[in-house]
């Protein structure tokens, strides 16, 4: 989309039942569609049927370092190559509103493939506070797609990436939670090739509540690299 433009958002009441509503929107730029949505919505509801997977068993987000913290220790390494310190910079240097901190960061010099799983503790930056659960909703969505998609590439590490982009991206909001909480992402790749990767991902609150899964499907183009470390 274009920042400088207006979006004007094109909404239609898809269905609307007793218990479950739908609605497609449209965000539409220059004449062009630039975002399609569907959101469902469901009057809270008890049943007896209930289940969920368990929480992984992982360190706690006050036991572990900041992704701030890793690259500032990573940049501190002399012996680090030029192209790597450049990209660190860079990571360090964007203004992302998310609290991050990677239970099992990836080792810059070590481009061995690893398995396409990645545990991160997450929360927004600031104070959200008891607001209505629909823009924690909204905040966890963006969050829930920061580094997601480069799940996939932890295989493929020997693989320099020229271009990245996501194709849909569905979140199912499973329990009430608070964006601005330490929750932990689990993040997993079952499947690439083709040029393409799909991700799944579950949000849990730190109290072992299932909280969100997200699926996103992305385009991933890469081309061979050589380590100079």
């Amino acid at each position: 989309g274009d920042p400088k433009v207006p979006v004007l958002y094109q909404v239609e009441r898809t269905c609307t039942g007793k218990s479950f509503s739908v609605r497609s929107v449209k965000a539409i730029q220059h004449g062009k569609p630039i975002f399609i949505c569907q959101a469902s919505f469901q009057l809270c509801q008890n049943s007896p049927v209930q289940h969920q997977f368990t929480m992984p068993t992982v360190p706690l987000p006050e036991e572990l370092l900041t992704q701030e913290e890793l690259i500032h220790k990573f940049l501190q390494n002399p012996n680090l190559a030029e192209k790597y310190r450049n990209h660190l910079n860079k990571i360090q240097a964007e203004n992302v509103p998310i609290d991050i901190k990677p239970v099992n960061p990836p080792d810059v010099f070590n481009l061995e493939p690893q398995e396409p799983k990645q545990l991160f503790w997450v929360r927004a930056r600031g104070y959200i506070g008891e607001m209505d659960l629909k823009v924690h909703c909204c905040v966890a969505a963006y969050i829930s797609d920061y580094a997601f998609l480069g799940t996939a590439l932890l295989p493929h590490r020997q693989y320099h990436v020229k271009f990245m982009v996501s194709l849909d991206h569905s979140m199912w909001f499973h329990a009430p939670f608070r964006a601005d909480h330490w929750m932990l992402y689990e993040c997993e790749s079952p499947w690439a090739g083709g040029c393409r990767a799909l991700v799944q991902g579950r949000l849990w609150r730190r109290d072992g509540v299932l909280a969100a899964t997200c699926a996103q499907e992305g385009v991933i183009r890469v081309e061979a690299h050589q380590s100079k470390l």
